[in-house]
């Protein structure tokens, strides 16, 4: 037990964690106190998480409350991976550039071919429909809503989102649009619907394309919304408005480059793009070993440090940026609340391991934008300024009619 307790004696320096451990003899890890989070108690159930906890912290946590050989005794999931977090964060343990080692790891781990790509993305999003209802707003809005006032419902503040990402595409009439990683068609339905414009909408899920190209039967848009089982690298057609939405997040630090050199290329020259991704505000990093493996394989939320070089030499400007700090963490807190609610379907859909599975991923990104520095950041680039206006003033402009 020398690596266990030195490994919580040296995390614990805020709050209050009680371990019970295998044997049930009970340790008491106190730091600052605090009113913030709430003592928490966990209990192990399996002597070899005693030493496997300190080698690999976040695999072996995600993992043993996925087998229920970890279980809460005293507060919640997330008060645990809360108070967590807020330690790891006080520990400042962040990624130097000069970790070239690490750098190349971290390349690896992003390896993004097409080939890869489909694959990591079948991993979850194909997963079955019936669990996205469960827990997601009736668009299927599987991104960050915007929630532009208090009090907002989720489903309020997801069509507050599609209304803010289309207001700074400056759309118009007769416009051909991308929408790459388009999901199962919520806003490439919604730009033309309600800018009339013509929209191409890729993804590598079969299981979103079908629902996606269903939704536009229903809708009686399938003149003016075409979906596609596609990778980005793969098409060729110029379009004057680009928009991805929670795609970026699974291109891979070694792909950016070739990303914004397509979005360069498919844009019109006076063409606007529009991205919206998962970023990272304490500098570069990696993604946490649990999420990469159960849930996002392939994935990395990238610091900006990372992305407006690439911009840059891709030869595009950018724009305009905004930050969004709060605003992921209330949506996965609604999506939390709403997959608790129908956790029984969620079991019978798959088994109590896969429910524990995913109540520890949402819980874990919840904690991860409050705690852990994660924010979401929207990207307006352009190839020159004439088709851009002089002030912001625009976007609240647009928004209140």
């Amino acid at each position: 037990m020398f690596l266990f307790n030195l490994f919580f004696n040296r995390l614990m320096s805020y709050g209050r964690l009680t371990v019970i451990d295998a044997g049930g003899k009970i340790h008491v890890y106190q730091g600052e106190p605090t009113d913030v989070f709430p003592p928490v108690t966990i209990r192990l159930h399996d002597r070899s998480i005693h030493w496997r906890l300190p080698l690999r912290p976040a695999m072996t946590v995600g993992e043993s409350y996925m087998d229920g050989t970890l279980t809460i005794e005293e507060g919640t999931l997330y008060d645990f991976l809360a108070l967590v977090s807020e330690n790891l964060h006080r520990m400042d343990q962040r990624y130097s550039p000069g970790e070239h080692a690490f750098a190349m790891v971290r390349l690896l781990q992003q390896w993004n071919p097409v080939s890869s790509s489909k694959r990591n993305v079948a991993r979850h999003y194909d997963l079955s429909g019936a669990l996205y209802d469960l827990f997601l707003d009736s668009d299927r809005e599987y991104s960050c809503a915007y929630f532009a006032t208090a009090g907002m419902s989720l489903e309020e503040a997801q069509r507050a989102k599609k209304t803010h990402i289309m207001t700074k595409l400056l759309l118009r009439p007769g416009q051909k649009v991308l929408d790459i990683g388009c999901g199962w068609g919520g806003l490439a339905l919604s730009m033309a619907r309600d800018y009339d414009v013509d929209v191409t909408g890729i993804t590598l899920s079969e299981e979103q394309l079908k629902v996606a190209r269903l939704r536009a039967e229903d809708a009686q848009l399938t003149g003016k919304v075409h979906f596609r089982l596609c990778d980005y690298r793969d098409i060729a057609e110029r379009f004057d408005r680009i928009v991805s939405v929670g795609m970026f997040e699974h291109v891979g630090v070694g792909y950016f480059q070739t990303f914004f050199n397509h979005v360069r290329d498919l844009l019109t020259d006076n063409g606007v793009a529009l991205l919206h991704a998962i970023g990272r505000s304490a500098g570069p990093g990696v993604t946490n070993a649990w999420i990469r493996k159960y849930i996002f394989p392939g994935g990395y939320s990238p610091a900006l440090s990372e992305v407006l070089p690439k911009v840059e030499r891709a030869g595009l400007l950018v724009t305009d940026i905004e930050l969004l700090f709060p605003h992921y963490a209330e949506t996965l807190h609604h999506w939390a609340e709403r997959f608790a609610k129908n956790r029984a379907s969620a079991a019978k859909i798959y088994d109590e391991r896969f429910c524990r599975m995913w109540e520890f991923y949402l819980a874990g990104a919840e904690t991860a934008f409050r705690h852990q520095g994660l924010m979401v950041f929207q990207m307006q680039m352009a190839k020159n300024h004439a088709d851009i206006p002089r002030t912001r003033d625009y976007i609240t402009a647009r928004e209140r009619c």
